[in-house]
Parts: C-alpha cells; structure tokens; sequence
C-alpha cells in the first residue's frame, strides 16, 4: 500500500474512522500471525491404486492405498461422493437430511480394475487411480474428475487440495454465484471467497459478495450441476474446450478447484435444466417466494436524511402517478449508524411515518448490518455480551472479542454459526417491526472490516461456533452471510408467524435462497455495470437464488439520463426492482432525469404493474421447481450452441424474451431467438425461430418478446387480473402455468397443496384461439377474462 492508498481509505471512513481501520488491520495481521501456526513442510499425497471396495446401497466405498471413496447415487439421481469420510453432513448447504439412497444402485467391477455404480439416470465409474466418471445412461461421459491430490502439513493442520475436472469440448461453463463477468463464465480464474470489493465493481472485478462452489455446465451431451460442499477459500480455474478439426482430437474443457482446507466432498445431479435446477434445490432447499408486494417497484437511497424528505420522494410518486410498493431506508437512519436504533431528531416519529406510507400503499424496508458497536451502554452489546457463556461475538484464540471497524467505529461481530446467537439475534427484529418495517435488507455481512489494506474481512484465526464442531474464520467466513439471513428469516417467522417475510442480504452461500434473495451491491455506474447486473442476477438464478436484483442506475456516480433509462427498463423485467444511490450519487427519482426520461420510465412502471400476477406465479414456480424467474436463452433449447453464447437476452419464465440495451445510443439491436413463433409485444409482429433478427429499441422500450401459445396471467385496465394469450401458430398448441397470489401470510414448502397451480392451454379452433383450463376432469373453460393477441 502506497500513500495515495491509505489517503483514499481515510477519505472514505473519516480521518478518525482512517486510524482506527489502519490500528485494526495490523491488529488482524498479528492475531493471525500468532495464531495461525505456519504451513511449513508439507506432504502431497494421492489416492494411489485400488485395493478394494465394499458395496453399499446406492453405491459403496473403494479404498485406495492412500485414500478412501465414498459414492452413493440417491433416490431422484443426485449423486454424492465423498474422499477420507467425508460424508454428505453436517453442511451449510443442504435444506435437511439428504435423499435417501437408491436401493437399485450398487457398486460392481468395471473394466480395467475399477468399479461403477450404474443407476436409472447416471453412470459413476471410479477409475483404478481414483478418478470418477459421470455418464449418462447411454454411457457419454458428463463430467470426469481426475484423481485428486492433497498437501499435508508435516506438523499437522488442514489439507489443501485439488480437483481437475475434464468436460466436453462444447461445454460452457456457469454459475459459481455472482460474478460480473458472466453469465457465461470463460477462460480465467474465480475466487471462492465473499468479498466486498470496497467501492462500485464492474464486469472486471472478482470476486463480490456471494461466491459458491456451484457449478453449471451446459454441453451437447446433457447438463450437469456439480456442487463441492466445502466452504474454505479456493480457486477455480476454468478453460473452455476446442473440438478438432477434421479428424483432430478434441481438447476438453478443464476446471481445476483448489481449497485450502476443508472436505472433498462433491454432489452432481444431471438432466435438462430444468431437472438440474428442480434436483438443486431439493437437496439445497425451496426458495422462499418474498411476499407479492416486493415484486412491485421499489426505491431506495443511502441519505434521505430526514422523514420530511421520505415524504417528498413518496408524494413525488403518487402526484405523478408513479407505483411505488416499498421504500428502503438506509444507516443515515440509524443514531450514530448504530443497528437497531433511530435517529430521533430526523425521524421523531417513525412508527408514525411507516403507518402514514402503509395508508398509501407504500412499505418500508429497513437496512441492518450485523457489526455491534463495541461500548459499554450499547443496548444491543449488553444483551449480547449476556448470550451463553461466553457471548455472542466472535472472538480470538485467547477469548477476546475480535474488534473491527464499520460504520459506528470500533465493532463487534455476533457468531451466527452458533443457533443461540441466531435466536438472540433474530429476535431483535422485534425493534424493527415495531417501528413499522415491513422487511430488511442484509449489509455489509461478508462481514466487512474497514481495512486501508489487505482483506476487509475478520481475521482468519477468529474463533467460530460452527453449530458446536468448533473451528475458525477460515471455514466461518463465506456462510457468516448465510447464517445471519437465517437468524433473520428464523426470527421474523417467530416474531409474525401470519406474515411471509421480506429479506435479501448482500452475502451468502449455497442455499441461502431458503432465506430470502440478494443483490447486487455496490456495481458501478456505467454501461459496464448495467451489463454486470444482468450477468450477476443471470448467474444467481443458475445456482439457486431466483430472486435478485442490481442498484438500477448504479450505485456510485451519475447515471446520464439515457444510461438511468436503460437500466429502468431492464429493472423493470428482474425479479427485485429496486433503484438505490450512494449518498453523494445524487437522487434517483424518475422525475430528475427529465420529463421524456419520465415518460419512458412511467411506461416501464406500468408494464410491471401489468405483469405482477405473472411475477406472483414465477416467484411460486420457483419454489415449487427451484426454476429462476429470469433464465438464460438456452434454458428450453441447452442443445442450441448459438443460444448458450447469448448473453445479452433472457427468458422471463417460459413465455418472454427481454432484450435490453446494453450499449449507448442504441435504437436497434440484434436479438437471437429459441425455436418456435416469437411476437414482439409493441408491433405483434411474428418472427421465427432459431435465428436473428433485428428488433427496434427506441429511447422508450427495449424488445420485449412473448411465445406463441403463451398464456400469461396479468393485471387489466381495471386492476383485475385477467389472461393474456398470444395466438399459437397453425397446427401448434401452447399454454401457461398461473399460481394467484396466495396473499401474505407465511407459505412453507412443505404445504405446497395450499397453493394451487392453474394449468392452461391455448389452440386454434376454426381460425379462433381458444383457452382452456386443464382439471383433473378435463378441460375446462378459463374462468379469468381472456386477452388473445398476436392474430
């Protein structure tokens, strides 16, 4: 770190807040220096030749002369393996006990001294050496794990290791959580580490907040999900393939993972997407729809600065007739940036002001970091300092509580792998619904440590409850995220058992999607950062967590008009609509920007008013299936390889094609269509596919296209909801899934037969479309009004 460096990070946390992160940060570096033992020589091991193995059900275990496997293929083909007794549990990432396993799949010998495991929808082959196949029943080869070696200290401590992986030449590789550089993840290096980048992050910047071992790969052979259940640092270094020309070989595709620690264990479903992504989330677990009112549009900013100034920005809605379902208030409502506090000179009547906004339609959302101000008299310090016996934050090797600094100053951090500290926690969240918060947003829980060098995080050596194992940051670090969204989610469910509850957190992990969403946090203003956004929500849908959603127009800077509109306008079609500014960006209100801005941006509102009941049954659908709201073009077509190099379009569930504008001064642009009819939805012309085809993008829409035959549910004229279906074409059918709004109270997965899930199709009949519902006792007329366009 240069001068220069330390003078900016003193510029953005205050001159004093500056000393203290610098005090702090070289604090974390000696704890760790003392108590993280060094490497030191180390050992490198591999499995060795097979001497056995023992068939269990659903597989077995084969032992090597220096290893032991364990691979099980459960009930619904997930298959699991495990090296040195790593077995499926305890994990972070799983909903609950795992499936149990197939008792039609056993381990027999296979060809060359190994032994396979051959089940309905997959073939596991364990190589002699150690290495592990999965093939499809007709025996292509998916994925091929070569055999994994690990490095042991001499003096003792934890592995590191490593795992290379081979795919088909065609494969293309997503997922690994939100990365600014997807969807389609190439040629490079991808951290496995939540970070806060420390400022706005563009397409460029890896890793961000929300880093998972979850891995899509997408080929001609099939799709495939692979998942190493380990939560340590790592890396994964991905290259894709290249088929030979002629009668050249095929190069394969490679991924090669190193952790630093941690369990080699490993889940792999297979299937078409949308198998893969329904198997994913039953062993990771149903994602929580967020009730209907956050699927509407929702503004935030970081400095309202007062209650007056909230009612400004609401009346400013609602006198330009502008929907608004929530507003988010951010730590300048806090006193002294404290969590669970107000500012009552700003904010003298809060409960008072969330009653007034509810009046209007309008929710508020509250912010909460998870750093405590570290001072005798804190109320929320005091109480937790009581928690157990030994508190609830996190501490050192000799028992202190580990300091950092955040926004309040010197902080402590609650331990949220420790259930007594989650319950303490969550209910705190009683100070917030009292004061008439509706849901909270998740901050700053990677947990961030200002530091004006090196890792903005806790020290590794921090000791850490791990649900009673024991252990340290090392392995606490990247589910700290997850585990206060479940103390959260748990505690709101407790404290308003007949309310479903709102929450997204900026940090998680494998299955925080059982807790809530996420977003974006800090991207950058500017044409790079929108195109981010959409490869963060992208990539998020593909490892589990459908709902998600960017800062629209970016959270630093200032957006240009046009930028700041073509960002609405892609807002406008994800999953969590939310504009959001830092505190010196300006404001973000559709009306700053002009009144042709605002006529367009008006426009944008209302069509996601019109398709709220749409985004009602995608959010059930999602957890019913585990499939994203927003899904990549290739999500019906994973065959078609034009489509999987697409990533500039998506799918909003199966009925629309969205194709933002990602670049400026853009009024027409290319837009590559799946198999099937296409009708844009401003001119209902017809377009065929596969193929390309040039769409106008006028200042005022982005090309949005619906499917043939689709049946979508929507809002009317009137406010009712009523079908919209677009003509199938001659001698094709078509259809549409519509859940209705089951309303607010809690829906738990496991009583799914509450929601019931209409099923409709659509037909031409003598030149006519018609429409019917689908019931166990046939078809049926569609009861809600009917809308036919596209004829």
């Amino acid at each position: 770190m240069d001068g220069r460096e330390l003078v900016r990070s003193m510029k953005v946390v205050g001159s004093v807040q500056g000393l203290r992160a610098v005090r702090s940060a070289w604090r974390q570096r000696r704890t760790d220096a003392r108590e993280l033992a060094p490497r030191g020589p180390e050992r490198a091991r591999v499995p060795g030749p097979v001497t056995g193995a023992e068939s269990l059900p659903g597989g077995g275990t084969v032992r090597f002369a220096r290893a032991e496997l364990h691979v099980c293929v459960m009930v619904g083909g997930a298959v699991f393996w495990g090296w040195d007794g790593a077995e499926p549990l305890p994990s972070y990432a799983l909903a609950d006990v795992p499936p149990e396993p197939d008792p039609r799949a056993g381990l027999e010998p296979d060809k060359d001294g190994g032994w396979r495991v051959v089940s309905e929808r997959v073939t596991v082959a364990i190589s002699r050496n150690g290495g592990v196949e999965v093939r499809t029943p007709g025996g292509v080869v998916l994925r091929r794990e070569l055999p994994p070696r690990w490095w042991e200290p001499v003096a003792g401590g934890p592995a590191r290791w490593v795992q290379r992986t081979e795919v088909p030449a065609d494969a293309r590789f997503f997922g690994l959580g939100g990365r600014a550089s997807g969807p389609r993840l190439r040629d490079g290096a991808y951290r496995l580490w939540n970070t806060d980048p420390g400022g706005g992050f563009g397409p460029g910047d890896d890793p961000l907040y929300v880093t998972m071992p979850v891995q899509l790969v997408v080929a001609d052979a099939g799709t495939h999900l692979a998942f190493h259940d380990n939560s340590w640092d790592g890396r994964v270094t991905l290259r894709e393939g290249e088929e030979g020309a002629g009668s050249g070989h095929d190069r394969p595709g490679t991924s090669e993972l190193r952790m630093d620690g941690g369990p080699l264990r490993c889940w792999v479903v297979t299937g078409t997407p949308a198998r893969v992504l329904h198997s994913w989330t039953a062993l990771s677990g149903a994602p929580v729809p967020p009730p209907s009112w956050a699927l509407g549009p929702q503004h935030a900013r970081w400095g309202f600065g007062s209650a007056r100034e909230v009612r400004r920005v609401v009346a400013g809605y609602r006198e330009r007739g502008l929907p608004l379902s929530a507003l988010h208030l951010d730590i300048d409502h806090y006193d002294a940036h404290q969590v669970f506090t107000v500012d009552r000179e700003r904010f003298p009547d809060l409960p008072g002001l969330a009653e007034e906004l509810r009046a209007d339609g309008v929710r508020l959302v509250s912010i909460v970091d998870p750093a405590v101000k570290a001072e005798r008299g804190n109320a929320v310090y005091e109480s937790g300092r009581a928690v157990g016996q030994a508190g609830a934050f996190v501490r050192d090797g000799r028992g202190r509580e580990v300091l950092g600094v955040v926004w309040p100053g010197e902080c402590v951090y609650p331990d949220f792998t420790d259930p007594a500290v989650r319950a303490w926690w969550g209910g705190l969240y009683e100070e917030r619904l009292a004061q008439g918060f509706a849901g909270v947003w998740h901050d700053m829980n990677e947990p961030v440590s200002f530091a004006p060098f090196g890792d903005t995080t806790l020290p590794r050596s921090a000791r850490h409850q791990l649900e009673g194992r024991g252990g340290d940051h090392r392995e606490a670090h990247n589910v700290y995220g997850l585990t206060m969204a479940r103390a959260g989610y748990e505690g709101l469910r407790r404290l308003r058992p007949d309310e479903r509850p709102f929450l997204f957190s900026r940090s998680g992990w494998a299955g925080m999607q059982r807790y809530g969403g996420t977003w974006s946090g800090d991207v950058s203003t500017g044409w790079p950062g929108l195109r981010a956004s959409l490869s963060l929500v992208l990539g998020l849908g593909l490892c589990g967590v459908p709902y998600s959603g960017p800062d629209v127009g970016g959270f630093d800077g200032n957006p240009t008009p046009e930028l700041y509109l073509r960002w609405f306008q892609l807002g406008a079609y994800l999953p969590l609509f939310r504009t959001h500014a830092a505190i010196d960006a300006g404001r973000r209100e559709p009306w700053e920007f002009g009144p042709e801005v605002l006529e367009h941006a008006r426009a944008a509102l209302s069509g996601r008013e019109r398709l709220r009941p749409y985004f009602v049954t995608l959010a059930q659908l999602a957890r019913l299936t585990g499939a994203p709201y927003a899904r990549p073009v290739w999500w019906g077509s994973p065959e078609d390889r034009a489509l999987r190099d697409c990533e500039d379009t998506f799918l909003l569930g199966d009925a629309l094609l969205v194709a933002p504008v990602l670049e400026r001064g853009t009024d027409r642009r290319a837009v590559r269509l799946p198999r099937g009819r296409w009708y844009d939805t401003a001119t209902e012309k017809a377009y065929e596919g596969p193929g390309q085809v040039l769409l106008d993008a006028p200042l005022s829409r982005i090309p949005v296209l619906a499917r043939a035959g689709a049946v979508i549910p929507i809002r009317g004229e009137d406010g009712r909801p009523e079908l919209e279906v677009w003509a199938p074409a001659a001698g094709r059918s078509g259809g549409g899934l519509v859940v209705q709004d089951p309303g607010e109270g809690p829906r738990k997965a496991e009583a799914e037969a509450e929601v019931q899930v209409e099923r409709y199709t659509s037909r031409l009949v003598n030149g006519e479309v018609r429409v019917e519902r689908v019931t166990d006792d046939g078809a049926v007329e569609a009861e809600w009004p009917v809308r036919v366009r596209g004829r």
